[in-house]
């Protein structure tokens, strides 16, 4: 059984730009998550081997305890982010550039097939909410 849930889209900002919305956690903080959420981040080290741990907070006011290692970070190309906790997956971020901004490739490569099949009605609309608003705090920030 596969066990990979991808998103795909254009986005109209460099590879560079869109590579600073990972990079800083004032922006990530911002965008990261579906509609109506926020994060607390307490710890982000933006560097390979480097812990992002925060706290999303959903608009009922429920907590998620979020642990985070970053794999691999290739500016303006990949961050590669593993999920330490339940559910437990890696997110795989390629860059490329398109005439008119950015192909984001989003890939979510889960340890077990049967928990991504069990999350998938939430994860695919989440996925897509994300990118919605990700693609909003570059279009407000100064990003470079």
């Amino acid at each position: 059984m596969d066990s990979l849930l991808q998103t795909n889209r254009i986005l109209p900002f460099s590879p560079d730009r869109v590579y600073g919305a990972f990079a800083d956690a004032k922006i990530i903080a911002a965008w990261w998550g579906p509609d109506g959420f926020t994060n607390e981040i307490d710890v982000f080290e933006f560097t390979t081997g480097g812990r992002w741990i925060f706290t999303m907070v959903g608009p009922n006011g429920a907590r998620y305890r979020n642990q985070n290692i970053f794999l691999e970070l290739t500016p303006a190309e990949k961050v590669v982010i593993r999920h330490d906790g339940e559910p437990y997956f890696t997110l795989s971020i390629r860059l490329n550039p398109h005439p008119t901004g950015t192909i984001l490739d989003w890939q979510m490569q889960f340890d077990d097939p049967s928990v991504m099949e069990a999350v998938r009605h939430i994860v695919v609309p989440a996925n897509e909410q994300n990118l919605d608003r990700l693609t909003r705090a570059l279009t407000n920030s100064a990003v470079s």
